[in-house]
Order: structure tokens, then sequence, then C-alpha cells
């Protein structure tokens, strides 16, 4: 077989074999396979596609390039969550103590976050003492015994993703539907999980902008999961504005918390509460969203979803007493409000730019090699058709770096556009697909 022949193929939009794309991505990985010949393989699948069948045989033959996670020990049907990231997503966070308090084993690999936003890790990490850095062994077993582990992705997953998407990154050739999906999904369906429910964002602050966008990668992905066996539920959630009030690591960390007590920003809520129900219903806990819905919410009343959370942190090394003490999370040195100056509504807040103003105060990375500074970010006051009045606080800033803080107080400024007449604020849930 060779690589020249393949492209070809490829180029002149004929499909290629099963036995081809798996050779294909066995030699890349080994490499074998020169980056030059696979930019040419890259950029003829970007202009001439793949067919469904071609997109399912790329995502297994990277899936299989790696380790795979074996949660057969595991009693119960396993789910994960995906999100396809934005500002202020601290879903996993409340998220996971409730599906676990309500009986569906959560064993979960995330990452860390590279670019303006800190990853679930990261997160977690704001907590004093939490440690993500578990064996294998510990993982499983802390899974059987509390319901619920989250770790730093240690295991080599998916290497042919990490190799392709930084091929694609600098060949322009990322945004093509079938490459974007079977990037994602690779790396799920070698997490090992039964059930995967997808969180799809849409809107200024998602790589998605737009809804019909989000919603072809949502119908592509449940195609891949579905044709890998999972049991696939695609959520498709607003990100024309940042998730809850939020932006940054401890910040969120408390933010989830308190939505954990049965309190916390309505928008945040909605979402936490529809993917546990759908998480609820992938694992065979309920037969309808209303009694799933039901269960979350008595879940979360009764106190056990908070107390789940705290027996999760106590597990892995953290101290649980931030849940009831948030001055034990790090602290910024630095707290100024930013004030609007002018009345009227708040028409549109460029929500990836709000990213940014965390990572200008340190809250996210550069590079891979930047170190997050915990304490940074922000809490926003005004959201989308909120009313403004001239002098009132929009936003508190957190910072511990006097310039800092003032290039982000600026930057945030040019994301806040305020208008006389109010905007119609756009539902959390925008679709639910299911495969």
């Amino acid at each position: 077989m060779r690589m020249y022949d393949l492209i070809l193929k490829k180029r002149n939009g004929q499909v290629l074999a099963e036995d081809e794309i798996g050779w294909m991505i066995s030699q890349y990985t080994k490499g074998e396979i020169p980056d030059y010949q696979m930019s040419a393989m890259m950029m003829a699948i970007y202009f001439q596609g793949l067919t469904k069948k071609e997109t399912i045989q790329l995502t297994m033959a990277m899936a299989n390039s790696g380790d795979f996670l074996d949660l057969s020990s595991i009693p119960g049907i396993k789910v994960d969550k995906h999100s396809t990231g934005g500002v202020g997503d601290k879903t996993s966070l409340a998220l996971t103590p409730i599906v676990a308090a309500l009986g569906v084993p959560v064993a979960k690999m995330s990452g860390r976050g590279l670019g303006h936003t800190g990853g679930t890790i990261d997160k977690l990490e704001s907590i004093p003492g939490f440690s993500t850095n578990l064996s294998e062994e510990d993982f499983m077993k802390q899974v059987k015994e509390i319901g619920v582990a989250i770790m730093a992705q240690t295991k080599d997953l998916a290497p042919a993703d990490k190799k392709l998407y930084a091929l694609r990154d600098v060949t322009a050739t990322v945004d093509q539907m079938s490459l974007i999906a079977s990037s994602i999904m690779s790396k799920k369906l070698a997490a090992g999980a039964d059930a995967i429910v997808l969180d799809v964002k849409t809107g200024n602050g998602a790589f998605m902008k737009k809804e019909e966008d989000a919603k072809a990668l949502a119908k592509e992905m449940i195609m891949i999961g579905k044709g890998a066996g999972r049991n696939m539920t695609a959520v498709i959630s607003n990100m024309d504005e940042p998730l809850g009030y939020a932006v940054g690591n401890a910040l969120e960390v408390k933010e989830a918390i308190d939505t954990l007590k049965g309190h916390g920003p309505q928008d945040f809520k909605e979402l936490v509460y529809h993917l546990a129900a759908y998480m609820l219903l992938a694992a065979g806990k309920t037969d309808t969203r209303e009694d799933a819905l039901q269960k979350v919410q008595k879940c979360v009343k009764s106190g056990k979803a908070l107390e789940k959370f705290r027996e999760f942190i106590s597990a892995q090394g953290g101290n649980p007493e931030v849940t009831e003490d948030t001055n034990l999370f790090p602290q910024a040195s630095i707290v100024e409000e930013v004030f609007s100056k002018e009345e009227g509504y708040i028409a549109k807040i460029d929500t990836e730019e709000i990213g940014i103003c965390s990572l200008m105060l340190g809250g996210g990375r550069e590079t891979k090699d930047s170190i997050i500074d915990p304490s940074v970010g922000l809490i926003l006051h005004k959201k989308v058709a909120d009313f403004a009045k001239k002098g009132e606080s929009l936003a508190t800033i957190y910072g511990n770096d006097l310039k800092k803080v003032k290039q982000a107080k600026e930057h945030f400024y040019l994301c806040y556009h305020i208008e006389k007449e109010k905007t119609e604020k756009k539902s959390m849930i925008q679709n639910v697909l299911f495969s």
C-alpha cells in the first residue's frame, strides 16, 4: 500500500476502504508517513469530504491508535458527557455529583485548558489539596466506592488525533465537519463509556457560531457513536453569553457549589439539570425526561448532590470544607468594579472576548507551559436583556497584577453592547438530538 495512491484516490473523490484508512492512521502514528503527505490527504478530505462509513472508520482507527480505558469492571451503564467548550463552562463540576448521587457511575478523564479558559482539571485543582493525578487502579476503585472520579488524562488515548489535530491546525484544515467529529469522538470512544451525552455549544462564544453548524456537528457525532454501538444524546446549548456569572477557575467552582445548594444562575442550573436528566435516561434510570428532571431537582434539594461533591473532593485529597467556607479558595489581591458608562439594556456580549479578559488576568493558558492563576477572573452582574443604569456595576474583576487588571477592564468595555431597546434573550436549550 502506498500513501501516494490513497491521496490520489481521495483527491479524485473516491471512497477509501476500511483497511486503507486503518493502514494510513497506523503508519502515520508510527511516523512512517511524513507530515507533507498527510497534509495533502487532509486537504483532499477537506474538499472531497468523507462518507458516513469513512467517517466512522477514521474515528475507530484513531480511537484504536492508542490505549482504551476498560470500564467493564464498574457495575452499571457508564455515561460520559462531553462539551464542545465555552466561556464559564463549569458544567462537569455540578453535573457529575448529581448523576453519581442518583446511581449513575461517572468515570471521567478530562483535560487542561489551552486558550482563554481553564479546563475541568484546572478548575478542580483550585480546590486546596485536590489531586487529579490518580493511578488507573485508584480511579476505578474510587468510581466503584463513591460513584465518581475525575482524573487528568494520563493514558495514551487516541494519539493519532493529537498528531492529526496539530497538523490540521497549521494547514487550514481544522473546520471540516467529519474531521472535527472524528477528533472529538475518537477520544470519547477510547474513554470507554457505554453512553455519551454531548453538550454542543452554539453562539458567538462557541466553536460553532451558527446553530445549523452545531446541529450538523451533533448529527455527525451521533452517527459515529451509534456506528460504534454507543447510546448517544446531543444537547445544543446557547453560548451567545458566558454560562452563569463566574468566569475564572476558583470563581467557577464557587458558582458550581452554589448551584449544588439549589441556588446559582438560572441559565447554568437549566443546562446542568437537563444534561443530568439525559444522562439518567441514557443510564436507564428512568423512562421520561420529566421524571428525570424531578429526580435531579429532588437530589439537589435534599442535599445529596452537595454531599456527593464533598465526598468526591475528600476522596481526591481536597478539603471538603470549601463548600461551606469559600475563603479557603485562593483569593485575588485586587478586586475592582467595572461600571456602566451609559444607561440601557445589554443587547449583546462578545462572549469569547470575555474569556480573553480572564486570559489577560492569568486565568487561561497562552501556551501549554503557561501557569494558571486559579484566583483570577470575573463575576458578571449583567447579562443579555438585563437593564443597566449609568454607574451601575456590570462586573467585578479579580486579579493580582494592577497592569493586567487595567488591561482586562479596558477590554471588558469592548465586550458589552448597550442599546435603548430590550433584546430578546435566547433560550439555553436550543435543540436535543438522539441516536
